[in-house]
């Protein structure tokens, strides 16, 4: 029996939580929360489940005395970006391993002193950290990439991603996190701590990949839009005002040493009409090379009464769950799933 702590009980957390409970072969040993509405509350209430007997804690000391096998953690990412490292290096140094579905992704694109330190607590604690999600985690680095072995030679790969926030509740997700409804003239969150955050989390993509195709990231080119609302706009999470941000559009474009460029863009919108898109939800991947390779991938919620981003949120707790026989058999330090024989441009 695989035993399992969740960590952070918000709208993601809550998914894993059902999961973690429904699991016939994973005990729910532990709860960690941040707010003390929650602390002392069992598990199957938070969760919608019956009675557990585990209560949720927020005291970080409690938690990293439950003896565990694996960590769940799915905080909301942060500003700035390694605001979560250090408790998940106290996790790895409890003897934990960590799934995080907040960064962790290629800890090696934040330096070397940021990836050097979780790995050390992860050999300390004799266990492995991985960042597992659908994107990051998974559209690119082992859908699109994994497809490049379709082709005997590429030149480039794009991955565009659209989001739909019309129906998203949170304000502090949709206007903190995805900086809809901020205003222009106060400041371009193309050039603020957004645009750290967004760089620093979607540069691990690219260093994965360089890695999965034998290869460098020898430069990461911004190219991010802003598209401002036409007339005052009523979405589930508030009020975005004529004239304030109604969708971003992140977009880089990394170059590699093997002569490939990767385009990722991802466009978060409060309504896909502003674009001329009124389709479902979904990512698109092109690889250009020989032969050319097309690819749409769609996830959506077959119960009409539910929110839109359900789906989303059971497929990146699936992909997160999913991984846990491969991260309890990998050897301690940092994981990372790489793509099944991706493209090579030389066999040796």
């Amino acid at each position: 029996m695989i035993r399992a702590i969740q960590w952070a009980t918000g709208a993601l957390g809550r998914t894993s939580l059902r999961r973690l409970i429904d699991a016939p072969d994973i005990e729910l040993v532990g709860v960690h929360v941040y707010g003390a509405a929650k602390a002392g509350v069992d598990a199957g209430t938070i969760a919608r489940r019956p009675l557990t007997g585990v209560l949720a804690t927020s005291d970080i000391e409690a938690t990293l005395a439950t003896p565990a096998d694996i960590v769940i953690h799915t905080p909301r990412i942060t500003l700035p970006y390694d605001a979560l490292a250090e408790d998940v290096c106290r996790l790895l140094a409890s003897g934990k391993n960590v799934i995080s579905t907040a960064g962790f992704h290629w800890p090696a694109a934040q330096g070397a002193a940021y990836a050097d330190k979780l790995k050390a607590a992860a050999i300390e604690g004799g266990v492995t950290l991985a960042g597992i999600g659908v994107s990051p985690g998974f559209v690119v680095e082992r859908l699109a990439l994994g497809a490049t072995a379709l082709c005997s030679h590429v030149e480039s790969i794009t991955m565009q991603e659209t989001v739909d926030a019309s129906a998203m509740a949170s304000p502090a997700f949709v206007f903190d996190l995805m900086g809809l409804g901020s205003d222009p003239a106060a400041g371009d969150i193309r050039q603020g701590p957004l645009a750290t955050l967004y760089t620093a989390l979607f540069s691990e993509v690219f260093h994965h990949a360089a890695a999965a195709l034998g290869t460098s990231l020898d430069r990461l080119d911004p190219d991010h839009e802003l598209t401002l609302a036409p007339h005052d706009m009523a979405i589930a999470a508030g009020r975005i005002a004529q004239g304030t941000v109604a969708a971003t559009r992140w977009r880089w474009t990394g170059h590699y040493g093997n002569g490939i460029a990767l385009t990722m863009s991802i466009l978060w919108t409060a309504d896909r009409a502003l674009h001329g898109d009124t389709a479902p939800g979904h990512w698109t991947i092109t690889i250009k090379g020989r032969p050319d390779v097309h690819m749409t991938l769609d996830i959506s919620e077959a119960d009409p009464a539910a929110p839109p981003s359900r789906a989303l949120s059971d497929a990146t707790i699936a992909v997160a769950l999913n991984a846990i026989p491969d991260v309890l058999a990998a050897p301690p330090g940092l994981f990372a799933h790489m793509p099944a024989s991706p493209w090579k441009g030389r066999f040796a």
